[in-house]
C-alpha cells in the first residue's frame, strides 16, 4: 500500500505535466496571435527565391529546425538543414545563388549564426528569423523576423528550453503550412513525396484496390437461415456479411456483433432469417474513394465502423473494406 506522502508526489508529477503543457500550449497560441505581415512578406521572400530554404539552429534549436526541414521538404519546399559550426569547416558548400535563409534562435544573439552572416550573404540570400527575442542582434540583421518570444518555459523553474521549442516548431510549421498553400500543395502532390508510408499510401489508394471481393467475402441472400450465416461468415471471418438480393445489390450487412445480439435476445434462433438481424441500407463506401477519406468515414463518428461495404453506384455490392485492411494493406 502506498504512503501518503508517495501518492501526493505522484499527485505532484502529474500537476506538473499537465502545467507543463498548458504552457507550452499557451506560447503557441500566443506566438499565433502576433503572426502578423511578416509571415506573408515570410512566404513572398521564399517564393521569390529561385533556390532552397538553408534553414540553421545550434543546441535544440538545431533539433526544431531539422524538424522544419523536414516538414517543409515532404510538403513542397526544397530545404537542408546547415549545421552552424560544420558550414564553416566545408558544409558552406550546400549553399548556392537564389537561396533564402531561415535562422532559429531562442536568444537572437547565438554566435556561431552571427558568424554565419557574412559568407551567406554573399549567395545574396534572403534572412528569415524564427526568434525568441525581435530585439536581439540577430533580428537587427534578419529581413523578416517572425516573433517566438515566450512569458516562461514549462519547467517548474523555467530555464528548460520547452516552451520555446514548442513555439518555435510551431512557427516553423505555420511557415510550412503557408508556402502550402501558396504553392497550391495538394493530397496528391503529397502522396507523391510519400510513396512508400502509410500517409502517403493512404492519399494514392483507393477501396477498390484494397477491398475483399468474391470468394473471400461471405454472401448471403435475405431469406437465409441465421445458422446459414454464421457458417459463411466463419468460412470468411471478415467480421461480417453482406446480405444481397439475387441481382447482387447491397440489401443489408449483418456483423458479428449483429450475431451475438441475435443470440442473447432469442431463445429459439432457428426460425430468425437473414433479413430479421441485418443492418438494412447500411453505410457505404464507393470502389473509388480514397484510402484517407475512407479512415477518416469509418473513424470520425461517435461509433467507429470497423468494417463496411463497398458499392458501386447502382447499389451493387463489390466487396468489403476492413479498418485493418487500410492500415495493413493488400497490394
Amino acid at each position: 500500500m502506498l504512503s501518503t506522502g508517495k501518492v501526493d508526489q505522484r499527485a505532484q508529477w502529474l500537476a506538473a505535466a499537465r502545467k507543463a503543457m498548458e504552457t507550452e500550449a499557451q506560447a503557441i497560441l500566443a506566438a499565433s496571435g502576433r503572426l502578423d505581415q511578416n509571415l506573408i512578406r515570410a512566404v513572398e521572400l521564399i517564393l521569390g527565391h529561385s533556390g532552397k530554404l538553408v534553414v540553421t539552429g545550434l543546441g535544440k534549436s538545431g533539433h526544431i529546425a531539422r524538424k522544419i526541414v523536414a516538414t517543409l521538404q515532404s510538403t513542397g519546399t526544397p530545404a537542408v538543414f546547415l549545421h552552424p559550426t560544420e558550414a564553416a569547416h566545408g558544409d558552406l558548400g550546400v549553399c548556392q545563388a537564389g537561396d533564402s535563409v531561415l535562422m532559429i534562435s531562442k536568444s537572437g544573439a547565438t554566435a556561431e549564426l552571427l558568424d554565419l552572416l557574412p559568407p551567406l550573404r554573399e549567395f545574396n540570400a534572403a534572412f528569415i528569423g524564427i526568434l525568441g527575442n525581435p530585439s536581439a542582434p540577430l533580428a537587427r540583421e534578419m529581413d523578416v523576423v517572425l516573433d517566438a518570444g515566450i512569458a516562461r518555459e514549462a519547467d517548474p523553474e523555467g530555464f528548460t528550453p520547452t516552451a520555446s521549442s514548442a513555439a518555435a516548431l510551431a512557427l516553423g510549421d505555420a511557415l510550412a503550412i503557408a508556402l502550402m498553400q501558396a504553392r497550391s500543395f495538394t493530397a496528391e502532390d503529397f502522396s507523391r513525396l510519400h510513396a512508400g508510408g502509410q500517409l502517403g499510401r493512404n492519399l494514392r489508394i483507393r477501396a477498390g484496390d484494397v477491398m475483399h471481393r468474391g470468394d473471400e467475402v461471405a454472401w448471403v441472400k435475405p431469406e437465409d437461415s441465421l445458422k446459414h450465416v454464421v457458417i459463411a461468415m466463419s468460412q470468411h471471418p471478415l467480421g461480417a456479411a453482406c446480405v444481397v438480393s439475387s441481382a447482387g445489390l447491397l440489401t443489408g450487412l449483418i456483423t458479428d456483433g449483429d450475431v451475438r445480439r441475435a443470440l442473447q435476445d432469442h431463445d429459439d434462433i432457428r426460425t430468425l432469417r437473414a433479413s430479421d438481424v441485418m443492418t438494412p441500407r447500411p453505410s457505404t463506401l464507393s470502389p473509388d474513394t480514397l484510402l484517407h477519406e475512407a479512415l477518416a468515414f469509418m473513424e470520425d463518428r461517435p461509433s467507429q465502423i470497423s468494417v463496411v461495404p463497398v458499392v458501386d453506384g447502382s447499389g451493387m455490392c463489390l466487396g468489403l473494406l476492413r479498418l485493418h485492411d487500410i492500415y495493413q494493406g493488400r497490394e
